[in-house]
């Protein structure tokens, strides 16, 4: 799986003018499902989402989790972060799951991170959507479940 994790002071989805999720203090974070991601990826990423200590703390410093702040986060769909972008001018999407695939390991990641007391609202997987974002930092993260250690 693969992750951008923008801290926000606001965000929010629209879908043919219509918000589908909004969210206050917290994290716009977008994934993109690999056909190779499984139960155990999800886990990962869920766990990185909520437990990353990017919130400032009284002193400025980068010390603070969800759990210390009561953040919220906003979880969308966007499959073209699994693109393959090293051969040609058109992005190759091979390596994207199957829509049912990519749905189920959506819905289980952000029911992991709602299990861990953050509250989640989400964009709706495969519509075309409009992400608006107050961008707080900016602090943007690159997560791939691949590259854990």
């Amino acid at each position: 799986m693969r992750v951008v994790w923008q801290r926000v002071s606001e965000a929010w989805v629209e879908v043919n003018d219509e918000v589908v999720g909004h969210i206050g203090r917290g994290a716009l974070v977008l994934l993109g499902v690999e056909s190779e991601d499984n139960d155990v990826d999800a886990a990962f990423i869920a766990e990185k989402c909520v437990n990353l200590r990017v919130f400032d703390d009284q002193d400025g410093r980068l010390n603070l989790s969800f759990a210390d702040i009561g953040g919220e986060l906003l979880l969308v769909s966007q499959f073209t972060l699994c693109a393959d972008c090293r051969k040609g001018r058109r992005p190759s999407f091979v390596k994207a799951a199957d829509p049912d695939k990519a749905i189920r390991l959506y819905k289980l990641v952000a029911d992991m991170i709602r299990a861990k007391g953050v509250k989640v609202k989400t964009g709706r997987f495969q519509t075309h959507m409009k992400v608006h974002l107050v961008n707080d930092g900016p602090v943007t993260l690159l997560l791939d479940s691949r590259k854990r250690a």
